[in-house]
């Protein structure tokens, strides 16, 4: 079974306070393709203005560090077909003692907050949960090969510091921010994937993150 841990983006889709929505329109309309080709062929080329902290993102070490690997840069198995844990917790600083004695070395972390339910709201923009430095370094002792989230931030956004992107993404850990779906997961015996575009000196990407539930 394939389950979707993705959000949608549509024209005018708000992930981010102070970020702008993507704007999605035409580039080519499918009535104005129809100079282009035989009677009854047409075809739409659609055109996207966004940032790449839009919907569902992974995060890179570039998008931290100038000198972290970028998109283009991340070898595919730190992303695709990845071993997973889900972990529950709805505490609003989430620390390590949430994984202490889990399975995790080598697996993909998604944290399970319930936030998600807020998406598209104003309440989905503050007041967010997140992991605290000390769980982020615990991750980076335990080492796990990628972690998501489900809530605006992984990071407590009042923390200017941002602590637990600074330590996961010098250890080359990837985080996804922003899913989805994630009560539909088992706690364990599952495989996640979330491969973003291959874009050279870019940082952050949406991604169709899904997991594989056998």
């Amino acid at each position: 079974m394939v389950i979707d841990l993705s959000h949608t983006i549509g024209h005018g889709t708000v992930t981010y306070p102070g970020l702008p929505a993507p704007a999605i329109c035409d580039f080519l309309s499918r009535e104005a393709s129809r100079a282009f080709y035989a009677e009854g062929v047409e075809f739409h080329i659609g055109r996207i203005d966004m940032v790449a902290n839009t919907g569902t993102y992974l995060d890179s070490p570039f998008h931290r560090y100038a000198n972290g690997r970028d998109l283009a840069e991340l070898p595919l198995d730190w992303l695709v077909d990845l071993e997973a844990v889900r972990v529950r917790c709805d505490l609003p600083a989430i620390g390590p003692e949430i994984f202490e004695g889990l399975p995790i070395r080598g697996k993909a972390v998604l944290v399970e907050t319930g936030w998600s339910r807020h998406w598209g709201t104003a309440t989905y923009l503050s007041g967010h949960p997140f992991l605290t430095e000390a769980a982020a370094g615990f991750l980076k002792q335990s080492g796990v090969r990628l972690v998501g989230i489900d809530s605006l931030n992984i990071d407590d956004i009042a923390d200017k510091r941002r602590p637990v992107h600074s330590i996961l993404l010098a250890a080359d850990i990837p985080i996804v921010e922003h899913m989805t779906n994630l009560a539909a997961l088992p706690d364990a015996g599952f495989r996640f994937s979330a491969a973003p575009v291959k874009v050279r000196a870019f940082g952050t990407f949406p991604v169709r993150a899904f997991a594989i539930v056998p």
